[in-house]
């Protein structure tokens, strides 16, 4: 019988092993050669980047939070309409940055039509980025707030108005 003469079995990557990273699929996404829309979604906000593939390190081009809507009067940033106002956001910067189109990554997100993700993809499709993705993902009248009351699609208006401004 002879003696084993290296490791009898495979330790997976570290973010791997927590559940953080799907190798597979980024691989698939970075060799699309396009920069990635990545939505990620916490307890209380929505953040949307636009990253590059570099050998260095991915780097960011544009981003976005939610958060950033209280400047504008906005409460509850965890809502489809502000995670809606946060791509729309994202995408007018990746404009200006010369983002033409990129490709929507959902990580770890399960991909259920009408979630925050789609209305975020939605916001920056808006914006002028090309995303390979159905355009109606989730309801107009999800998206400016017809769920949340009268008041809240008034400054959802009045909010993207602001932003497209920019």
């Amino acid at each position: 019988m002879a003696k084993a003469t290296g490791p009898v079995y495979y330790v997976p990557f570290k973010r791997r092993r927590a559940g953080l990273t799907n190798y597979r699929r980024r691989i698939g996404l970075i060799k699309s050669g396009k920069p990635r829309l990545v939505v990620r979604k916490t307890n209380t906000q929505t953040i949307v980047q636009f990253i590059a593939y570099d050998e260095k390190g991915d780097r960011t081009l544009a981003q976005a939070a939610s958060g950033e809507l209280k400047k504008m009067g906005w409460k509850g940033c965890g809502s489809t309409p502000a995670a809606y106002l946060a791509g729309l956001m994202a995408g007018r910067r990746a404009v200006k940055a010369g983002v033409k189109e990129a490709v929507l990554d959902l990580g770890l997100t399960p991909a259920t039509p009408g979630s925050k993700v789609f209305a975020a993809m939605q916001g920056a499709a808006d914006a002028g980025v090309q995303v390979p993705a159905a355009k109606e993902m989730v309801s107009a009248e999800r998206v400016k707030g017809a769920h949340l009351g009268a008041d809240v699609q008034k400054l959802f208006e009045d909010s993207k108005a602001e932003i497209m401004k920019e």
